[in-house]
Order: C-alpha cells, then sequence, then structure tokens
C-alpha cells in the first residue's frame, strides 16, 4: 500500500488524535514518524504508531500536564506528565535552545516519558539555531550489560550534533546491538533477528523477537558502548527517573545546548572543515563508504513523494479509529 506525504501525515494525525491528543500535538507526533520513513527508519515511523496505540490501551490515559518543576537562567527540570516523548522532548528542547541563545549554555532535564523517538530530530533545530547540543535518553531495562543476558539498562540513545557552514553534524545512536522498535516491527512482521543481538530468558542467544522481548537485547560496542549505555541511564536518573524505569514509563532525558566556541570564536566553517576531512579519509578495502560518509548518509532524508505501508501494519493502521467515524482512513 503507498500513501503520499500528505496521506501519511493525515493518517497519523487522525490516529492520535483518536488517542485525546490537541491538533498541535498530533501534527508533531505526525512529522516525527514521517521524518523516521524518509531516513529509511520504519521501525520508528508510521508502525511506531500502533505502538503508540497499544501501550495507551494498555496503562490508559494517564496524562497530566507538562510542567516546570524547576527552573534557573541555565537549567530547568520538567515533569513530562506520562505525555509521549516526541511532545515532551519537543517542549524541551525548545526551551534548552532560548536558553542556551541568550546565556551561551544550558541543560534541561525531564522525566515520566516514553517513547523519546529519533533523537537528531531534535538536534537538527539546535543546530538551526547556530548550537552545539548533546541529547541523551534513558528507558525501561531491555537491554543486557556486556557479559550478562539479564536486562538492566534501556536501549539509551545518545546525540551529539554540531551546527557548520554546510549541513550539520550530526552523531545519533543507541547503545544497544538492536533498537526495541526493531524488534517490535520484526515480530509483527514474523521476522527473524540478526544473529548475536539477543537472548531469551535462559540467557541462550534467540533470532526470536518475541522471545527477545521476553529476555534481553545485547548492548552495542561490547563493554565500551556498554559503558556509554549505563552513562546513558545515569543521566535519565540525574533528570528525574527511577533507576530502573518501569516497562514504557517513567523514561528521564537530559539535553544539554551551547554556543559553539563558549568563550572564544570558534567559527561553523571550522566544524565544517572538520567534518569534510572525516568524509575524505581514504576508504577501507571493502568498504562501501568514506569516513564519516556512512554517519552522513544515514541522516540524509530521501525526496520521496510517497511512503510504502507493508500489509501488515497498513491492515492494523488503516482501519477505523473510534467508534463515532467508521469510515476506513484513506
Amino acid at each position: 500500500m503507498q500513501l503520499n506525504l500528505q496521506q501519511a501525515h493525515q493518517l497519523v494525525v487522525r490516529i492520535m488524535s483518536a488517542m485525546g491528543h490537541d491538533a498541535a500535538d498530533a501534527g508533531l507526533i505526525a512529522d516525527l514518524l514521517i521524518d523516521c520513513e524518509l531516513r529509511g527508519l520504519s521501525y520508528g515511523g508510521l508502525a511506531r504508531a500502533i505502538s503508540i496505540a497499544e501501550r495507551m490501551a494498555r496503562t490508559g490515559d494517564r496524562r497530566r500536564p507538562i510542567r516546570i518543576r524547576h527552573e534557573t537562567p541555565v537549567s530547568a527540570q520538567l515533569d513530562g506528565g506520562d505525555h509521549l516523548g516526541y511532545i515532551v522532548a519537543h517542549r524541551a528542547t525548545g526551551i534548552v535552545v532560548e536558553k542556551a541563545s541568550a546565556v551561551g549554555i544550558a541543560v534541561v532535564g525531564a522525566s515520566d516519558t516514553w517513547y523519546t523517538g529519533m533523537l537528531s530530530y531534535y538536534a537538527e533545530i539546535a543546530a538551526a539555531r547556530g548550537l552545539v547540543s548533546m541529547i541523551a535518553s534513558n528507558a525501561s531495562p531491555w537491554v543486557a550489560p556486556h557479559g550478562a543476558t539479564e536486562g538492566r539498562f534501556g536501549t539509551n540513545p545518545i546525540c551529539f550534533s554540531f551546527p557548520s557552514a554546510d549541513e550539520p553534524v550530526i552523531w545519533d545512536v543507541g547503545t544497544s546491538a538492536i533498537i526495541h522498535a526493531e524488534v517490535t516491527l520484526a515480530r509483527r512482521l514474523g521476522q527473524l533477528l540478526p544473529a548475536g543481538v539477543a537472548f531469551d530468558r535462559d540467557g541462550q542467544t534467540t533470532r526470536d523477537p518475541a522471545t527477545a522481548l521476553a529476555g534481553a537485547f545485547a548492548a552495542w560496542g561490547g563493554h565500551k558502548g556498554s559503558g556509554l549505555g549505563i552513562v546513558v541511564q545515569l543521566l535519565g536518573i540525574m533528570a528525574g527517573s527511577p533507576p530502573i524505569p518501569p516497562d514504557l514509563a517513567g523514561f528521564g532525558f537530559v539535553m544539554v545546548a551551547m554556543r559553539p566556541g563558549t568563550g572564544r570564536d570558534v567559527s561553523r566553517q571550522r566544524l565544517c572543515l572538520c567534518a569534510s576531512g572525516a568524509n575524505g579519509s581514504a576508504a577501507h578495502p571493502g568498504t562501501r563508504a568514506r569516513g564519516a560518509s556512512l554517519i552522513q548518509r544515514g541522516l540524509q532524508r530521501r525526496s520521496d513523494t510517497e511512503l510504502r505501508l507493508g500489509q501488515i501494519v497498513a491492515d492494523v493502521l488503516v482501519q477505523p479509529t473510534n467508534a463515532r467515524d467508521t469510515s476506513p482512513i484513506a
């Protein structure tokens, strides 16, 4: 099934509105999901709308108003009120960008949220304002530390962004060998996982998504990636999350933004030269891309005007969204 971008946006807005999101928040969620699709990250795209609906059906609507618990000229701490992380993170991005633009550096934390989403979306907003940023979010205990097989911390993405004279330089990575959304989508589609990325409850490696969701995922990058994942978990705790957040609830994230060269002049051109140098490094035999261009390619959006939905995802999404409106979503 194919949808043009307007149809896809309307589809997500309609689904999110049926779950009680207002027009602005429903539109924001649609923007984020479609952005994932255009980057080739379908597991975080339209299929994520199903996971959002399933979570809200399981817990009920527990949302409270998002509020600022504590604030200074260079910081703020938000209570996410059990709102979807896309909404809380977008609100936090606006606050940290305004503070850093005014005073040079700022930090904002938030807690009691879930599904923070693709961090590079928020990092691009900071970069567009000429700011360097670091964003890190913890999550439910889906990931086993290196050398273990039981989940103790989340998939815990971390993202850095730098403005430049050209495109922003952004590095956005999860600290698990596979992302929760990837495993969830594989389960929906009846697909096997890659070898070596997950464990069952008995600590044996598994390629079955349902078994992996009941067990744990492996850490990315061995002991180094595992250590980074623990650091992100601690940053989320500093923002107000519990040490081990419950299932799809209680996530915490931190955003730091600063003007480049705070205290000295560092031009965007100098940052651009660094990225260009990495892209121009000699390729290793057998690789298909040079240096940082691997990262750059992963961040680039396709110029598609239509999105293709797999039949299983389409069958769930393209159906009545509430009892009062029984017409299919076109």
